[in-house]
C-alpha cells in the first residue's frame, strides 16, 4: 500500500526541495511542480511533489491525521 503525505516545504535546493511533516523532513523531488515555494503545503508521493494544498485542505487533512493518530495511540 502507498500512502501520500501532507507535507509542508522547508527548503529549496535546485531540483529538489526539502519538506516536513510532524518534525520529520525527506528530500523530495519537484520536477512535477517546480513553481513550490518555503512554506507551501503539498502532498507527497513516492519523493515527488504530487499536489499543492491550499490552506483549507491541508487544514483538513491535518484535522484528519489529528484524529487518526490520536486513535492509534488508544489502548
Amino acid at each position: 500500500m502507498c500512502l501520500a503525505v501532507p507535507m509542508t516545504i522547508t527548503r529549496i535546493e535546485g531540483g529538489r526541495a526539502v519538506a516536513e511533516a510532524r518534525g520529520v523532513e525527506t528530500t523530495v523531488d519537484i520536477s512535477l511542480m517546480p513553481d513550490i515555494k518555503i512554506n507551501d503545503r503539498v502532498i507527497v508521493h513516492a519523493g515527488f511533489i504530487i499536489e499543492k494544498l491550499d490552506e483549507q485542505a491541508a487544514r483538513e487533512i491535518d484535522e484528519v491525521w489529528d484524529k487518526y493518530l490520536e486513535e492509534m495511540d488508544r489502548p
